[in-house]
């Protein structure tokens, strides 16, 4: 399973940005990976891992702003079309293969 968050927050004032480099700094500590400006990912190894995460994301959320989170299998996370560019490292580098090898 992976679980996707997807996130718009105000930058206008010195104390939004820093609020928004913490949340995202948070992310990135937890694991997740950059999808996309604003869209974050990360595998999970089950329901409990998920219920996991998703206490420390909502532990974690800045003030102000919309962060919504999404959980789905890795066939549908599989299933995505990549309509420009070019794949990132970070989704080339980990499968659900490679999680169950621990």
């Amino acid at each position: 399973m992976r679980m996707l968050v997807f996130f718009d927050l105000p930058m206008v004032t010195k104390a939004e940005k820093r609020e928004y480099v913490q949340f995202r700094r948070f992310l990135l500590n937890d694991g997740y990976d950059m999808i996309q400006w604003s869209v974050y990912g990360r595998l999970l190894s089950g329901l409990d891992d998920q219920e996991k995460h998703q206490k420390r994301l909502t532990d974690n959320l800045p003030p102000a702003g919309s962060v919504r989170c999404m959980t789905v299998t890795e066939k549908q996370f599989a299933g995505i079309k990549l309509l420009v560019g070019a794949p990132r490292f970070a989704e080339k580098k980990s499968s659900a293969s490679q999680l169950m090898l621990f």
